[in-house]
């Protein structure tokens, strides 16, 4: 899995799009409180074997990555967030994408359950689905997964 930092064009056409992650503190960036501690989700960075985290400011904090990028598609700022979820947007040009060459790769997340024995019929079914999906998935992770609690 990718990351992907986005923001839609009408937003790109008020502000020049980032070139650099320290690009960010001239943006207004969607900030990401997590639930678990309350802490506000740094934006992780890789280039060239190096890696940076970057506390973002903006006018907006939310809790949920659908609403992170809805309010990127509203032109409200710039979201960090699964390439795979802003996927749709990217394509139907309702988002464009910056830092590219910055964005990291994860391998995905993970899925913890208790014992072997007797797994629920539906819960056996997710773990069948996401083993599939993950073997299809190309390549590996550079890094660890930047979207989870630390």
């Amino acid at each position: 899995m990718r990351v992907a930092v986005v923001g839609a064009p009408a937003y790109f056409a008020r502000r020049r799009p980032s070139s650099t992650p320290d690009d960010l503190a001239q943006h207004s960036c969607i900030q990401y409180r997590r639930a678990a501690d309350g802490t506000m989700f740094e934006w992780q960075f890789e280039r060239n074997g190096k890696s940076q985290r970057i506390s973002v400011d903006g006018r907006m904090i939310v809790n949920d990555t659908d609403l992170a990028v809805r309010a990127a598609v509203d032109g409200l700022g710039i979201a960090y967030v699964a390439e795979a979820v802003a996927n749709p947007f990217l394509r139907s040009g309702r988002l464009l994408r910056v830092l590219e060459d910055w964005s990291p790769s994860f391998e995905g997340f993970y899925l913890y359950y208790p014992g072997h024995r007797q797994v629920p019929v539906a819960l056996r079914a997710l773990i069948d689905m996401l083993r599939t999906a993950h073997r299809s998935t190309p390549g590996k992770g550079l890094l660890k997964n930047p979207l989870a609690a630390d």
